[in-house]
């Protein structure tokens, strides 16, 4: 079963292991616009939620966490990628309503953060971290798990995630062009992994203080999102919370 005390730690695992890994994220970015900072932005976005759940005891109710870490997300989203990233969160949130929940709650709780992040989204774009949730959530919701095997059903759905990040150039074409796999739905896919660590019960993924170089399938002078920098017109974006 998903315990309070595993939710926290595989949140802060999720965070630690897309800060960790936030500067590959950020050289795939060319979609929306090529401005490298996507890795960042998600980064920052989630380490929101980090802060808040450390606080919380190992006793905490799992809705608790979920619903802590929505809220923070929401409040620390930064960029496109941070909005869609708290929009898929607070949708989980509803999902998850006990002090634990099995893999077919779990499920649920990702096809309610996909609706939530879909909805929100005037012109959803499929071949972007959309469509790497989405299809994560599609066959989740097919498949027939143990209630208390949350490991194999997010092991399942860390699966998919990474074989649809996989497909995002043959969708995208602007992806394809660059040679890169779409950076929110990597940045997506980290946050997954770090997480997968701890359902599998493994440590929470470590922090570090100065992110190694990461493997990538580009040389070491390439950055995607810099060989597009010239086509950028505006130099910023901004967000808005309204709150009803």
């Amino acid at each position: 079963m998903l315990t309070g005390k595993i939710l926290r730690d595989a949140f802060i695992s999720g965070a630690n292991n897309i800060a960790n890994n936030k500067q590959a994220v950020d050289a795939l970015n060319v979609f929306p616009v090529p401005d490298g900072d996507t890795g960042t932005n998600m980064g920052m976005t989630i380490a929101a939620a980090k802060r808040e759940v450390e606080r919380l005891d190992d006793d905490v109710a799992a809705s608790e966490v979920a619903k802590v870490a929505a809220s923070a997300l929401l409040r620390g989203a930064r960029g496109n990628s941070g909005v869609i990233l708290s929009l898929l969160f607070r949708g989980f949130a509803k999902g998850i309503t006990g002090r634990t929940a099995g893999a077919a709650e779990l499920a649920k709780a990702l096809d309610l953060g996909v609706k939530s992040a879909y909805k929100a989204v005037m012109k959803p774009t499929e071949g972007t971290i959309l469509t790497v949730a989405r299809v994560a959530a599609e066959k989740a919701a097919l498949l027939q798990c143990d209630e208390e095997d949350i490991a194999s059903m997010f092991h399942y759905i860390t699966d998919i995630a990474r074989e649809t990040l996989a497909q995002t150039p043959e969708m995208l074409p602007v992806l394809k062009k660059a040679g890169v796999v779409d950076a929110g739905g990597q940045g997506l896919v980290c946050v997954f992994e770090g997480m997968l660590q701890v359902f599998e019960g493994g440590e929470i993924v470590a922090a570090q203080d100065a992110p190694a170089a990461q493997e990538s399938e580009f040389p070491e002078d390439r950055n995607a999102a810099g060989e597009f920098e010239t086509e950028i017109t505006f130099g910023y974006c901004t967000e808005f919370i309204v709150v009803k």
